[in-house]
């Protein structure tokens, strides 16, 4: 098993003035499944980092990623397939290939839910593999 995560669980985790950060810290901390960040989220959580942190919160979570903490998952040809399927699907949604990118490794690691704060996207898009997916934190 594993929880996908998303940019904006990880940015409330790691800012303690975020109102999330509680709920978010805890979904991350306290989970026994492998935590899985698509590479993509990776460089919106830069930018977020670098304009609402600063660098050293951004280089912390580096090397919790080199430590082993996180797993970082790379698109596949068939997850990027799939989120050109789900951009033109939701083009109304205005849906970001990251956010189109997470939904796609979902799909792959066949999971149930995904730690997101976006339930105007994710609350929306449907997975091809269940029904709805289940949003996390609740």
């Amino acid at each position: 098993m594993a929880l996908a995560l998303d940019t904006s669980v990880l940015l409330a985790a790691l800012d303690g003035s975020d109102p999330d950060h509680g709920r978010c810290a805890e979904l991350i901390a306290g989970s026994s499944e492998n935590l899985v960040v698509p590479a993509l989220v990776l460089s919106e959580l830069d930018y977020w980092c670098h304009e609402r942190l600063t660098a050293a919160v951004w280089q912390a979570f580096l090397e919790d990623i080199l430590a082993g903490a996180y797993s970082v998952q790379s698109p596949t040809e068939a997850d990027l397939r799939r989120c050109l399927e789900l951009q033109r699907h939701y083009a109304d949604l205005a849906v970001g290939v990251v956010d189109a990118s997470l939904l796609a490794l979902v799909e792959r690691l066949e999971e149930p839910k995904v730690a997101t704060l976006d339930h105007r996207h994710f609350a929306t898009m449907r997975p091809g593999h269940i029904e709805a997916l289940k949003l996390l934190p609740e």
